[in-house]
């Protein structure tokens, strides 16, 4: 049985007081061992941003991507070694910025990986810039006259492209962001969690005292029922916009099998353990010859 000590290195984190990756970073360490999961079982793929160094504070297998493609290499590895839990650990401007669009064609296929999105709502690795989730008159580095554009709703484009787990937790609850996470690697396909995570630095406004006034969780309201896709939405669509942000799971379904469920390759095992096929020298000579 694994246990914390077993997660530990000797880099200690370089995130500024106060940050939200501290919560997040002991969430997913004390998720992955009240799962039951040895670093060995988990390949963790980060983006470029402040919690994107996720992995390298943590014993586990990493993986860094270029900015915006952690969801396309995490597909990638789901499908080389579907004998392992892929996690994506990334920002907002990584996850939902340049990586939107893997994000949206991740929940569509229904991919079997835990997409957690941490959502500070600012470009914080670069110094404060706007990002896909900066709410309209934010004042910023890039945004001085404060921001025009309208937050994106990710919850309701995941849902909106048929994604089978969707959560929302914050920086502030670890006990339930570690449930989301252990909830979410248990599920069967694409797994998305936005965490609302606090930015010391260049999102002051939205420190932990203004998440302790505007969330509330789902699961405390009776009657709610994550199965329900229709009321799911109406809760995706509350934030941003409204002044309450729903946190906890907000939709899951267990009944859409996964992307790898279905791909025949796969049949005999993940590739990983399957013999490599190769083809003969004389074939590859032959294009050598013929190409160069």
């Amino acid at each position: 049985m694994a246990t914390l000590q077993d997660y530990a290195v000797d880099i200690r984190p370089t995130w500024c007081p106060g940050c939200g990756d501290y919560a997040i970073w002991n969430s997913l360490k004390r998720a992955f061992v009240t799962a039951g999961y040895a670093p060995e079982d988990i390949i963790m793929v980060s983006g470029i941003g402040c919690g994107s160094k996720m992995g390298d504070y943590m014993r586990i297998n990493g993986l860094h991507s270029l900015h915006g493609r952690t969801v396309a290499v995490a597909t990638g590895v789901r499908l080389a070694n579907t004998g392992r839990k892929v996690i994506c650990v990334h920002g907002d401007g990584d996850g939902y910025g340049e990586g939107g669009n893997h994000f949206l064609h991740a929940a569509r296929r229904n991919i079997g990986i835990v997409d957690l999105i941490e959502d500070n709502h600012v470009y914080a690795l670069t110094r404060g810039q706007v990002s896909p989730t900066s709410r309209r008159g934010f004042v910023t580095s890039t945004s001085p006259r404060g921001v025009l554009e309208r937050p994106i709703k990710p919850l309701a484009l995941a849902l909106s492209q048929g994604a089978t787990f969707v959560a929302r937790g914050h920086s502030l609850d670890m006990a339930q962001l570690q449930h989301l996470i252990i909830e979410a690697m248990g599920h069967r396909g694409y797994a998305l969690i936005d965490v609302l995570q606090v930015c010391a630095t260049y999102n002051r406004g939205m420190d932990y005292d203004w998440y302790r006034e505007h969330t509330y969780k789902v699961e405390e309201e009776e009657g709610y029922d994550p199965g329900d896709l229709q009321a799911a939405m109406a809760k995706a669509l509350e934030y941003p916009g409204g002044e309450r942000i729903p946190t906890g799971i907000i939709y899951r379904t267990e009944d859409v099998p996964a992307y790898e469920e279905g791909e025949p390759t796969l049949d005999a095992g993940p590739l990983v353990s399957q013999p490599l096929h190769t083809r003969p020298r004389a074939d590859y000579q032959r294009l050598l010859d013929e190409h160069m």
